[in-house]
């Protein structure tokens, strides 16, 4: 199977986490964030992820992927109960936080920039639904002060460092995603037990951190 993927992309990221945690052979395919024609062709659209399956097939939206993959064995993984606190969290945080990820996205070194034709049109479609990337700039300190302190509580939700409610659950493949996402910003005060998660996750998922490129 193929999947067709942003690696900044956190939809793309709960697809590949279903395949790392049971451990399943995917091919990635990093698209050019310019590249209309590829998804076009696959599913009508241009989005991502885009699973293709070995029948030729294509599949969009990142939970029915999972939950594809996931039964596709007969031995779902994904049996924990979710938890309502755990929504609400991330309800609270996506309101806010792409103000703080997206300039630092713009400018990272992921594979799906490597033409400035495709940097430039990831940046000309996001600031025209979020505004100028250099004045969200102006506003990060504060958001890194308050993504610290919603850090905070988040560390008190967290059950054991292999699944956030103690059993994996679609908690997980919503979480995971932002607190990855999340490494790309320098300066943000991480609690014990969320790093401890954090890093748990991206062993058994096989999906990197972006620590590395932080800004």
């Amino acid at each position: 199977m193929k999947l067709y993927i942003y690696d900044h992309c956190p939809y793309c990221v709960k697809a590949r986490m279903i395949f790392g945690l049971k451990n399943l052979p995917v091919e990635l395919v990093v698209m050019l964030n310019d590249d209309e024609e590829t998804p076009k062709r696959l599913i009508g659209q241009k989005m991502a992820p885009i699973l293709q399956k070995e029948d030729g097939s294509a599949m969009p939206e990142s939970l029915d992927i999972v939950r594809y993959v996931d039964k596709s064995d007969g031995e779902p993984l994904l049996t924990g109960k979710t938890n309502p606190a755990i929504n609400d969290w991330l309800r609270n945080v996506n309101g806010y936080v792409n103000k703080l990820l997206l300039p630092r996205v713009a400018e990272a070194g992921f594979a799906e920039f490597a033409t400035p034709e495709a940097r430039a049109y990831f940046k000309h479609k996001k600031e025209a639904n979020m505004g100028s990337f250099s004045e969200l700039k102006l506003h990060a300190d504060g958001l890194i002060k308050k993504i610290s302190q919603d850090l905070r509580d988040l560390d008190k939700l967290i059950v054991k460092p292999n699944a956030v409610n103690g059993e994996l659950s679609l908690d997980d493949i919503n979480l995971f995603p932002l607190l990855r996402s999340l490494t790309l910003v320098s300066g943000i005060s991480w609690p014990s037990r969320v790093t401890e998660y954090r890093d748990n996750m991206a062993k058994q998922t096989q999906v990197n951190l972006l620590s590395s490129v932080a800004g």
